[in-house]
């Protein structure tokens, strides 16, 4: 049998075990007073595919925390410049040739239609 926890309007919490088949308290048995129900979150741990570790508390993923709030706004930043510097330094072309087609695809007379996709056959069964 489950142990339920109630409330009094003081705040004090008493414990009653009590079947399910029981009505729920609504004054204390002691004292007479108007009772209510303290209802708890579960405890329960999803484990299994399609759940993220980082959805649950661990203490690596505490340590981790820590370690980002002591390295502060700083060293993320550090990181996305040089990844910035490098893509740069990667395609400085691609930026250019991309803002002179755009500037060329302005006039209609310049651009070319899409070529249409060719249509597949039909299925057999489906024709059916």
């Amino acid at each position: 049998m489950p142990i339920y926890e109630y409330r009094r309007p003081d705040g004090t919490k008493f414990d009653v075990l009590q079947s399910f088949a029981e009505a729920t308290l609504t004054h204390d048995p002691e004292t007479g007073v108007p009772v209510e129900k303290v209802f708890h979150a579960p405890a329960i741990h999803f484990k299994g595919k399609g759940f993220h570790n980082t959805d649950y508390g661990t203490r690596n993923r505490n340590r981790e925390l820590e370690q980002s709030g002591e390295s502060g706004a700083a060293d993320h930043s550090e990181k996305s410049k040089e990844k910035r510097e490098k893509a740069d330094k990667s395609s400085p072309s691609a930026s250019d040739s991309g803002s002179s087609s755009s500037k060329s695809s302005g006039s209609s007379s310049d651009a070319k239609p899409a070529a249409p996709k060719a249509d597949k056959p039909a299925r057999k069964d489906a024709a059916a």
